[in-house]
C-alpha cells in the first residue's frame, strides 16, 4: 500500500492491489468539496492515470454519512460570490473533473449517505456506481438559485434519460437508493449493514484481474459513444444562462438562506 501527498488532508489517495483509492475526507461538512479538495482530486486522478500499477480507481467518502454533499457553500461568499469569481472557482474545479474524465482506467464510485449536487456530478464521472441502501441523491441547484452547467446536465441525461433528468433538476427532490437503481443512476445497491467496502473492493479486484488492454479499449469505445453530443450547439447558450444565475439576486438569496437555515424567497431576478 502506498499513499500520495496531495497537499491537503481532505483528499486521501493510496494504491492497494492494483486499485487506486480516492477518499473525500471532509466528514465534518459531509465531505463537501472545498477548493483544496478540487485541487487534490485532480492531482490524485492524474497520478493514478500515470501509474501503470493502477488498473482501476475507486472513489469514496469518509465517515459513512456522505459520499460528497456538494460544494462547500461556506466558501462561496469568499470564492464564488458572483459570475467572475465563479469562473475562477470553476477553473480550479475543472482540473478535478478533467482528471476524472481523462482516466482511461475504470472508475468506480462507492456511495454511502448523501450524494448531492457537485457530489452527484463527481459520481456521474464514474463508470460504475455502488450505493448503500440508505444513500440519497439530489441536485438542489433550483433551491439555491445557481446554474448547473451543460456537461453536468448532459451527463445526467445520458445516464437516466431526459425525462428523469428533468424531474431531478426541476424538482430538486431527493431520490432514495432504490429509485436511483430503478432509473439507472446507480448500478448496484448494497443492503445497509452489508460490507459495501468489501463488495466494491472485490469488484475492483475482478477488473484488475481482467485484460487491461481489453478493458481500456472498451472504456474508450463507450466514452466515444457517450460523449458525441458534448459539442452541441446549445452549449454556449447554456453557459451564458448559467453565468446569469451566478450574477442574480436569487443566487445571493439562496446562499444567505442556506447559511441562515431558512427557506429562500426567490424573485426570478
Amino acid at each position: 500500500m502506498s499513499a500520495l501527498d496531495l497537499g491537503t488532508p481532505r483528499i486521501l489517495a493510496e494504491v492497494q492491489g492494483g486499485v487506486g483509492w480516492i477518499t473525500f475526507n471532509h466528514p465534518e461538512r459531509r465531505n463537501a468539496m472545498s477548493l483544496d479538495m478540487w485541487q487534490g482530486l485532480g492531482i490524485a486522478a492524474e497520478a493514478f492515470e500515470r501509474d501503470p500499477a493502477v488498473r482501476a480507481v475507486v472513489m469514496k467518502g469518509a465517515g459513512g454519512k456522505a459520499f460528497v454533499s456538494g460544494a462547500d457553500i461556506s466558501e462561496f461568499e469568499q470564492h464564488r460570490a458572483d459570475a467572475a469569481q465563479k469562473q475562477t472557482y470553476d477553473g480550479i474545479a475543472a482540473r478535478g473533473h478533467a482528471g476524472l474524465a481523462s482516466l482511461t482506467k475504470p472508475l468506480i464510485a462507492m456511495i454511502e449517505g448523501y450524494c448531492v449536487g457537485g457530489g452527484l456530478a463527481i459520481a456521474l464521472a464514474a463508470d460504475v456506481r455502488f450505493a448503500a441502501a440508505s444513500s440519497r441523491f439530489a441536485i438542489p441547484a433550483a433551491r439555491l438559485g445557481l446554474g448547473y452547467d451543460y456537461r453536468g446536465v448532459a451527463a445526467l441525461a445520458r445516464l437516466v434519460g431526459p425525462s428523469t433528468a428533468k424531474d431531478i433538476l426541476f424538482s430538486a427532490r431527493f431520490l432514495e437508493a432504490d429509485e436511483a437503481l430503478r432509473v439507472g443512476l446507480v448500478n448496484f445497491v448494497v443492503d445497509d449493514g452489508a460490507p459495501l467496502g468489501e463488495r466494491v473492493a472485490a469488484y475492483a479486484a475482478q477488473i484488475v484481474a481482467n485484460a487491461p488492454l481489453t478493458v481500456h479499449a472498451a472504456k474508450q469505445a463507450l466514452q466515444a459513444f457517450e460523449h458525441y453530443s458534448d459539442a452541441a450547439e446549445g452549449a454556449d447558450a447554456v453557459a451564458a444562462l448559467v453565468l446569469r444565475c451566478f450574477d442574480s439576486e436569487d443566487y445571493l438569496e439562496g446562499r444567505r438562506a442556506f447559511l441562515a437555515k431558512r427557506q429562500p424567497q426567490f424573485q426570478g431576478r
